[in-house]
């Protein structure tokens, strides 16, 4: 049966049409037209918004607001966006990043949902049309969120982000796992400041704060970061899908994330 689309001006208007039952919103589709392709029988009609604010992306000195129809590809090839390109690009291929969306992947299951990784290390601000909330809290309640995202703000690091993704099949597989960091260091080149993120780890992306604490006033040196990798898979929880179990999962997080701390 083909799904019905309705497209509205504004958001307001598009939630207001989701409170019918059945209904999804659409940004990129790459989730919910799969979905319903695959045979997901709940979703019978999709809601769409054009509000120009959704396709957005703003710029002030470090601070950033990207609308939620914003497409990993716009993302990509903003010059003022370089130091997150490579969590852009780390999105499927081509194709996928000329539709995935900023608001799509905030929802995107484990294993996917890179780039949320890399929004959770810059500690942002996500916004929907019923008020703004911190990233961690959106994702861990984003199940029961029954409003539109509509953007996400946060300050673009500097220096001292870093992100990595491992895959089986390079350069567009699907994720083993991803990490996302931003680390400030003082003058004698100790850690003064962590968020580490993880993909993977869990059935949505977690800070891995252990890890994050144990790298505290320590150096990057392979010494300094050692307390950091053993503590690295505390209170993880990893996937297990046809891409890598969750013991593979455990045992490769230390390694990669020696390697881009050492980065």
């Amino acid at each position: 049966m083909a799904l019905a689309l309705q497209t509205f001006s504004t958001v307001k208007d598009a939630n207001a049409a989701l409170k019918s039952a059945g209904t999804r919103y659409l940004g990129g589709g790459t989730l919910v037209v799969r979905a319903a392709n695959e045979g997901d029988v709940s979703v019978s009609g999709l809601i769409r918004s054009t509000e120009p604010s959704l396709s957005a992306i703003t710029v002030s000195g470090t601070e950033v607001r990207i609308g939620a129809s914003v497409t990993m590809a716009a993302i990509a090839r903003h010059p003022d966006l370089a130091a997150l390109s490579s969590a852009a690009r780390a999105v499927g291929g081509p194709a996928i990043r000329n539709m995935a969306t900023v608001g799509g992947n905030l929802f995107a299951p484990a294993p996917y949902g890179d780039f949320t990784v890399a929004l959770l290390a810059v500690d942002a601000i996500v916004s929907t049309d019923n008020g703004e909330m911190p990233i961690e809290t959106f994702l861990a309640k984003r199940e029961s969120n029954h409003a539109i995202v509509t953007a996400v703000g946060f300050t673009l690091p500097t220096e001292g982000f870093r992100f990595l993704k491992v895959s089986r099949v390079k350069p567009k597989g699907v994720s083993v796992l991803s990490i996302a960091a931003v680390l400030e260091q003082a003058p004698d080149g100790t850690v003064s400041s962590a968020r580490i993120a993880l993909g993977c780890m869990a059935d949505r992306p977690m800070r891995a704060k252990a890890a994050e604490k144990a790298l505290l006033g320590r150096k990057l040196t392979r010494d300094g970061i050692a307390p950091a990798l053993a503590a690295a898979a505390d209170g993880t929880s990893p996937v297990t899908d046809p891409i890598a179990s969750a013991w593979y999962r455990n045992e490769v997080l230390p390694v990669h994330l020696g390697r881009l701390l050492l980065a």
